[in-house]
C-alpha cells in the first residue's frame, strides 16, 4: 500500500496518507458492531471516499454472549479511488471481546493494527472463546501492531456523573467510544454521527447525551494518549459528478421497484412473508405509501405469491419477495403465473442452504431452482443485479420485461448485495427507461390468448373492463380462446409457445459486454455479486500483461444473443460461482463449451487473491 507521511508540528504526530483502508469491527452481537460500522461508513461517504461494506452477523436473534457463534462483524473498505469490494482482508481489526478476536484474527493482515478491549479478556470470556491462555499475554499477537485499551472502563469513566442512566445502558455506549477513537485515528469528523444520535434518540435526552459523550471521549482519548503516534488520512475519491447517497442492495431494490411503478404509471403491490435477508425490502416499501405502494405481510410464502398474482391480474404491478427456501414454497403459484401469463416479479435474495442453512450468509445456489424448480415445462425470465447500486436498475428492468412480454420474472439478489453498501449516484428521471403499459380495452376481436406477433405476449385485460370477460386459471388453455383444453397437440403447442416467448426476450435485452479484449487466452464469466471481485482480479491480470477478459451476466434466462459467439473467441473459460457450479452447468449444456468451474460455498464472497491464484493456474494450464 503506497502512503505519504507528513509531520504535523502542532500535534507532534505523523499524518500518514493512505490510498485505502479496510477496517473490521467485531464483537458480541449485543455490542452494536453493525451500528458502529454503518456510522463509520456513512461518515466516510460524506467525506467523499469510495466505500464498500460487508456486514456479518449471527443467525440467532441473540446468541449466547461471549460465544463464538454470537460474534457480529462489519467490514468496510474506504478509499481515494474506485473500489469494487469490501477488501480481501482487514488492515485494522477492532475486537471487543475474546470471541471476536478468535473468529476474526486469521483474516487480519500480517502487521495489521489490532485494537482490543482488554476489559473483556477475563477468565470467563476466554474460556467461552476456547482460549487456554490469554492471547494478550502469551505472544500469540506478536505479529500485529497491538493496542490494548480498557474500552469499557474508559467509557464508564467518561459517563460517570455525566448522565442519569443505568450502568447497563452506560456499557452499551462503549461502541460509540470505540467509534470516536477510530474517527481520530482515520481523520473522520464527528458531526455526522453527532447529528445521527440526536435524530435517533430525539425523545431520550439522556441517551443522546450519553452516546455523544462517549463518542467525544473516544476521540479525545486517541488525541491525548501517547499510545498513537500516527493517524491516517484517506482523501476523497475522484468520482463522476452527480448527487450521491450511500445505499444497500435491499434499499436499492425497493427504490427500483418504486421507480418502476412511477415509470409504468401503475400501482405497486408487494406481498411478502418476513424472511432473512429479504425482510428489509418489505420494511423499505412499507414506508413508500406516498407513491401509492401497497404492502401486504402475508401469513406464509404461498399466500404472498398468490396475492401478488391477484394484483397482477387486476392490472397492478404484482411483486413478491423471499429468500432461499421461500422460493421453493412459491414454486406452484409461480407455475400458475406462467400458465396465466401474467407480469409477476419474484425477488429471491439468496442465502446459504439447504433448508434453513446459513440464513445470514451469502450464496448463489438458487440459479437452477429459478430455472427449473417448478413442475412441468415452466419457463420464466431471470435477471440478476451485479452490485448494490445495480439492484435499482435491474429492479426496473425486471418489471419492464415482465410487462412487455407478459411473463413472470425472477430477480436474483443475494445476502452480499442485500446488506452491502456503496455510494450510488441518484439518477435523473430522464435517464431511466420508459415502461410502456398497454392495458387492453377494445372488446372488438378480443381473445385472452391472442398474441403480439413479435413478443408473443397476450393482452393484459383487467377484470371489469366491458366486453373483455374471460376465464383464467391453472388448467391448460386452448390457444387464442383461453378455454380449458386437454388436447395433446394444443398442449404441445402451448408449451412451445411459452418457451419461445421467453426466448424472444433475448431480442429485447443488451448484448453481453466484455471487460477487456473480445478475444484472448482466458475469459472469466460471472453473475450476481461476484462482479466486484472478478472485475478487480481480471483488471490485475491485465496489468500483468495477461490476455484475460471477463463477462458479467445480468440476464440469465434468456442469455444475451451474442454470448455464444464471444465464448468461442477464448482458449479457456473460467466460471467462479458461490455455488457448486450452476451457471457452468447451463453454459456447458447450452453452448457445449468446456467451461471450467471454480466453486465456493463457505458463506463468504470471493477474495480477489483467491480469484487471481485460480486465474493464473488456468491461464498457464
Amino acid at each position: 500500500m503506497e502512503s505519504t507521511t507528513i509531520l504535523n508540528n502542532v500535534e507532534e504526530r505523523h499524518i500518514e496518507e493512505l490510498d485505502s483502508v479496510t477496517i473490521r469491527f467485531a464483537g458480541d452481537s449485543g455490542d452494536g458492531m453493525q451500528l458502529t460500522g454503518t456510522q463509520f461508513t456513512n461518515t466516510s461517504a460524506i467525506v467523499g471516499n469510495d466505500i464498500s461494506t460487508l456486514p456479518d452477523f449471527p443467525a440467532e436473534i441473540r446468541a449466547p454472549a461471549g460465544s463464538l457463534p454470537g460474534v457480529s462483524g462489519f467490514q468496510l473498505n474506504f478509499s481515494n479511488h474506485d473500489i469494487r469490494t469490501p477488501g480481501d482482508q482487514p488492515d485494522v481489526l477492532v475486537a471487543m471481546n475474546p470471541a471476536a478476536l478468535k473468529v476474526n484474527l486469521e483474516d487480519l493482515e500480517a502487521g495489521g493494527i489490532l485494537i482490543v478491549n482488554t476489559d473483556a479478556f477475563n477468565d470467563n470470556n476466554l474460556k467461552k472463546a476456547g482460549y487456554t491462555s490469554n492471547p494478550l499475554e502469551d505472544g500469540t499477537l506478536a505479529g500485529y501492531r497491538l493496542f490494548k485499551i480498557a474500552i469499557t472502563t474508559a467509557n464508564r469513566a467518561a459517563l460517570r456523573g455525566e448522565v442519569s442512566i443505568p450502568p447497563k445502558e452506560i456499557d452499551r455506549c462503549k461502541n460509540f467510544w470505540a467509534l470516536g477513537l477510530m474517527y481520530w485515528l482515520y481523520d473522520r469528523p464527528l458531526d455526522p454521527t453527532m447529528r445521527w444520535i440526536e435524530a435517533r434518540f430525539k425523545n431520550k435526552t439522556e441517551l443522546v447525551k450519553a452516546n455523544q459523550t462517549a463518542l467525544r471521549a473516544g476521540f479525545a482519548y486517541a488525541e491525548a494518549a501517547e499510545l498513537f503516534t500516527t493517524h491516517y488520512r484517506v482523501k476523497k475519491a475522484a468520482i463522476a459528478p452527480g448527487k450521491y447517497r450511500q445505499i444497500t442492495g435491499n434499499e436499492a431494490t425497493a427504490l427500483g421497484f418504486v421507480a418502476a411503478s412511477v415509470l409504468a404509471n401503475r400501482p405497486l403491490f408487494y406481498a411478502s412473508y418476513p424472511i432473512t435477508p429479504a425482510s428489509d425490502i418489505l420494511h423499505e416499501l412499507s414506508n413508500r405509501k406516498n407513491f401509492g405502494v401497497k404492502t401486504f405481510q402475508a401469513e406464509d410464502e404461498i399466500a404472498a405469491v398468490c396475492a401478488a398474482i391477484g394484483a397482477a391480474f387486476a392490472g397492478q404491478l404484482g411483486l413478491t419477495g423471499t429468500s432461499g427456501p421461500g422460493l421453493a414454497l412459491k414454486s406452484e403459484a409461480i407455475g400458475l403465473a406462467v400458465m396465466t401469463e401474467l407480469p409477476l416479479v419474484i425477488i429471491d435474495v439468496q442465502r446459504g442452504g439447504p433448508s434453513t442453512g446459513l440464513p445470514t450468509k451469502t450464496e448463489q445456489a438458487d440459479l437452477l431452482q429459478a430455472m427449473f424448480g417448478r413442475n412441468g415445462e415452466c419457463p420464466v425470465a431471470i435477471v440478476a443485479p451485479a452490485t448494490p447500486g445495480d439492484c435499482f436498475h435491474m429492479a426496473i428492468e425486471a418489471f419492464r420485461i415482465a410487462v412487455h412480454h407478459m411473463v413472470p420474472v425472477i430477480y436474483l439478489s443475494d445476502g452480499y448485495l442485500a446488506n452491502g453498501a456503496e455510494p450510488w449516484r441518484v439518477p435523473r428521471i430522464e435517464e431511466l427507461p420508459r415502461i410502456e403499459v398497454n392495458l387492453h380495452t377494445d372488446p372488438k376481436g378480443f381473445a385472452p390468448y391472442l398474441r403480439n406477433p413479435e413478443t408473443l405476449a397476450r393482452p393484459w385485460a383487467v377484470p371489469g373492463t366491458p366486453g373483455l370477460e374471460h376465464r383464467i386459471g391453472g388448467i391448460e388453455k386452448q390457444d387464442i380462446t383461453g378455454n380449458v383444453s386437454y388436447e395433446p397437440e394444443n398442449h404441445m403447442h402451448m408449451v412451445l409457445t411459452r418457451a419461445e416467448k421467453v426466448a424472444r426476450i433475448a431480442d429485447d435485452i443488451p448484448d453481453a459486454e466484455v471487460f477487456g479484449e473480445d478475444d484472448g487466452r482466458l475469459l472469466v464469466i460471472g453473475w450476481g455479486s461476484t462482479h466486484g471481485s472478478i472485475t478487480s482480479a481480471v483488471e490485475e491480470m491485465q496489468r500483468r500483461g495477461k490476455r484475460v477478459s471477463s463477462i458479467h451476466l445480468r440476464y440469465l434466462n434468456p442469455f444475451p444473443r451474442n454470448l455464444e459467439r464471444l465464448l468461442g473467441r477464448f482458449d479457456r473459460v473460467l466460471v467462479p460461482e458461490l455455488n457448486m457450479g450452476q451457471l457452468v452447468m447451463l453454459l456447458r449444456a447450452k453452448f457445449l463449451v468446456p467451461a471450467i468451474s471454480y466453486p465456493k460455498v463457505k458463506g463468504k464472497p470471493f477474495k480477489i487473491s483467491e480469484l487471481l491464484a485460480r486465474m493464473e493456474e488456468v491461464y498457464e494450464d
